[in-house]
């Protein structure tokens, strides 16, 4: 069963001479309980891409299909509400907020939309990525390995349709990076959550289970 699908997805900055093609026609279909791995070099089109499907930027023209709805057919408010509920986020530069302990900083989403907090599945995550007695620190006393933990954790807290996760390993080293991949994978796996991740590092998108390559805004293959 797909939970994510694009039509003809394309992304046109300026005009004219000017234009950039950001994006030329995507088709995609990403499966429930899917790790998919998006890997590109920079300036390939592939964070222009997670970018629509997050519903964080508009295509030119095209689909985005997210749990069978068309996000970019809502309004801007409704695609707010519908993003919260629907979509985690993991970026690479973590975005905790420094002022809350991480219980907080993984609660967030929840509490910003009136959800019931089920603290038996938050230390549930809590304990499967390593964090269960961590969570009354604050994120500077945490390296970079295990604030990137937390913003897996607080992706996950929601239930979301779908986590995407643009260069989760970008600022850290090679084997902290080796662990929060493995780490992102088992809670996958554990919770049949839907990854879509981009990367420039063929290495690292070897641990999900489907690649496709992107290059000057197509897909040229398919792994």
């Amino acid at each position: 069963m797909s939970i994510l699908q694009t039509e003809n997805l394309t992304k046109i900055y300026g005009d004219g001479e000017n234009a950039v093609h950001a994006l030329r026609g995507i088709n995609l279909t990403v499966e429930k309980g899917e790790f998919t791995a998006i890997v590109g070099t920079s300036g390939s089109g592939k964070s222009t891409l997670l970018h629509m499907l997050g519903g964080l930027d508009r295509p030119t023209t095209g689909k985005v299909m997210v749990d069978g709805k068309d996000i970019f057919s809502l309004s801007e408010e409704q695609l707010t509400i519908f993003r919260r509920r629907k979509i985690g986020f993991v970026f690479q530069s973590y975005n905790l907020v420094p002022v809350l302990n991480l219980y907080e900083n993984i609660v967030l989403p929840l509490e910003l939309d009136g959800k019931k907090i089920d603290r038996e599945y938050i230390d549930q995550i809590a304990e499967t990525l390593g964090l269960k007695d961590r969570l009354e620190a604050l994120p500077n006393q945490l390296s970079g390995g295990q604030q990137q933990r937390v913003a897996i954790a607080r992706a996950l807290a929601g239930t979301p349709s779908i986590i995407l996760a643009d260069e989760p390993t970008g600022n850290l080293d090679s084997k902290t990076s080796q662990d929060v991949l493995s780490l992102l994978k088992v809670t996958s796996e554990k919770f049949g959550q839907t990854i879509v991740m981009i990367t420039h590092n063929e290495e690292i998108a070897q641990m999900a289970d489907r690649i496709i390559h992107i290059e000057d805004g197509c897909i040229f293959r398919r792994n």
